[in-house]
């Protein structure tokens, strides 16, 4: 009986706390929050600030403000970039998902990328702590996409994942339980936008904002370049660096493909090192088994075949790219085994 009540009153929670989204997962009702990481703050008199919007409301306010209210990403690539305002964000976030929960504090499992540092880890758990959790456990994401997507991490098999997000892209070779070999670069979709942004200020001399970009990135962006003959294109806008009047362009996939190839190759090599440093034997289960891409990255065009090309190796997207870290942390979370083996120790 006292159980049941404790489970009215409150739920366990696996939040992905990432550069571009929030994804949150109750235990027993899955996901149940996916929110942009973006936070709208007023500034007033002195150093006091007034939070005006959370999520998707504070999206739709980015680049469109007046001078006094700024559209906040309070984390960057990856982890804390502004600790305040990462705790009202998480507050925010949790209230929404607790409702009527709130009277006894949840349980939190909360995503970090690879080799990050103590102070990052710990800047990351005192805000949980700060929004409303009672304990709170780490888990690595490229450990927890693996779980999402489905790969057997518990068994003595290689298995191979690489989940782009919005600020880093994490790869890792896992077996046992553990990440064998691993690397985490902080280049991930909001990169790809920064490139397009840039590539469309030189070419034509047009400025477009974050927005813009991302929606081009969505629309028609491609890893690799596509053939001539219906070659996908859009309308863009943005404003003239020249006349300073508003202006419309057409835009192209392979022109997108051209603005990203930096920070795709960024990923590529990353991929390879990690492959290089793979065990004989974990690098033969590779080989039957393949890579498997997660995070919103793995939807851009012609991922795949790029990792496919440059190693030779079968390469799949998982079934639910953009939620594979936060459902394979709610798998730990409904799981007390994995829970207390694999979460860190912090």
């Amino acid at each position: 009986m006292f159980k049941k009540f404790f489970n009215y009153l409150t739920s366990d929670l696996a939040i992905d706390l990432g550069t571009a989204n929030t994804v949150i997962y109750e235990k027993g009702h899955g996901i149940v929050c996916f929110e942009p990481s973006v936070v709208a703050v007023e500034k007033l008199k002195g150093d006091q600030n007034k939070v005006l919007a959370v999520g998707k409301e504070a999206k739709e306010m980015i680049g469109k403000t007046p001078e006094n209210v700024f559209a906040i990403r309070p984390m960057k690539d990856g982890v804390i970039a502004d600790f305040d305002i990462t705790s009202t964000m998480l507050k925010y976030f949790i209230r929404k998902v607790q409702k009527n929960k709130r009277y006894i504090r949840p349980r939190i499992i909360i995503c970090i990328p690879y080799g990050i540092t103590d102070v990052e880890k710990r800047a990351v758990k005192e805000s949980a702590i700060s929004a409303g959790a009672r304990d709170v456990y780490l888990i690595e994401e490229p450990m927890a996409a693996a779980i999402g997507a489905g790969l057997p991490v518990t068994e003595a098999s290689g298995s191979m994942i690489i989940d782009i997000g919005g600020g880093t892209t994490e790869i890792a070779v896992i077996s046992l339980s553990g990440i064998v070999e691993s690397s985490s670069i902080r280049v991930g979709g909001n990169k790809f936008d920064e490139c397009i942004i840039q590539y469309v200020k030189k070419k034509y001399n047009l400025l477009i904002g974050d927005k813009t970009a991302e929606s081009i990135k969505i629309a028609i962006g491609s890893a690799l370049p596509v053939e001539k003959d219906g070659e996908p294109s859009m309308q863009i806008k943005g404003r003239d660096l020249v006349s300073g009047i508003p202006k419309t362009i057409s835009i192209s996939t392979n022109e997108i493909c051209e603005s990203i190839i930096e920070p795709i190759k960024q990923i590529v090599e990353a991929t390879k090192r990690v492959l290089e440093r793979t065990p004989p034997e974990l690098a033969s289960d590779i080989v039957d088994k393949g890579i498997v891409l997660s995070g919103g990255g793995a939807l851009l065009q012609n991922m795949d075949e790029v990792i496919r090309r440059a190693t030779n190796l079968p390469v799949s997207i998982a079934e639910d790219p953009l939620a594979s870290v936060v459902l394979g942390s709610g798998m730990v979370l409904e799981n007390a085994t994995l829970l207390n083996t694999i979460t860190l120790n912090f």
